[in-house]
């Protein structure tokens, strides 16, 4: 089903689509037996523990409703043709989305809606780097974690529920936007809006890591 939206409708929808299905742009979301094991040192306020880390995929942040929703799309999207001017974000396209404003998919698309049991949970999750702010040594300590390369940069923002906003004091250096990350922390669900997106959870970063399937 997905290769057909991927041919009949470009831009924001295909690729919030290809990320709840965890195959966009080369991540592989489903976790490992390896990572979900994954433990680490973690200095609190007074000592140190050790905290061990779900894996996360992307599917996991939607609400089942959200995610019923995003994996059935209305039927007018199957009667735009591709490269035809319906296929771009502007125009038709955006008209059509605009008439089914009150659809659940539609909803589904900019909703803010969380899984509650995931607050306050230490996880790791396979993201792109949206770098936001710099240190003086222009090291990242802010940014977006979004499920496919080019989230709120060159494509438009993926629904809310698919955006972590994190933060990491000591800041790191990113070689290159296309490369995704393990990023490591304890998430909350926290509505952090931006100049760019608007995420709905948050992460304190506590480890960044080269990402491996």
């Amino acid at each position: 089903m997905l290769i057909v939206i991927k041919q009949i409708f470009s831009g924001a929808v295909v690729y919030v689509l290809l990320a709840v299905a965890n195959v966009s742009a080369g991540v592989n979301t489903r976790a490992s037996a390896e990572h979900n094991k994954d433990t680490e040192v973690v200095r609190g306020d007074q000592e140190k523990s050790v905290v061990s880390y779900r894996t996360l995929s992307w599917s996991e942040l939607l609400p089942a409703d959200d995610l019923d929703a995003m994996m059935n799309p209305p039927d007018y999207l199957g009667d735009i043709a591709e490269g035809s001017a319906a296929d771009q974000l502007g125009g038709q396209a955006e008209g059509a989305i605009a008439g089914a404003s009150n659809s659940r998919y539609q909803q589904a698309l900019s909703s803010e809606r969380v899984v509650e049991s995931l607050n306050s949970q230490w996880v790791r999750l396979p993201a792109f780097i949206v770098p936001l702010e710099f240190d003086d040594d222009y090291r990242i300590t802010e940014f977006f974690l979004v499920p496919y390369f080019g989230a709120c940069i060159h494509m438009p923002p993926p629904p809310p529920n698919q955006i972590v906003y994190a933060t990491y004091p000591e800041g790191f250096e990113l070689d290159a936007l296309y490369d995704p990350k393990w990023v490591s922390g304890l998430l909350q669900t926290t509505l952090t809006e931006g100049d760019t997106a608007t995420a709905a959870y948050a992460m304190t970063v506590n480890s960044i890591s080269e990402y491996t399937p």
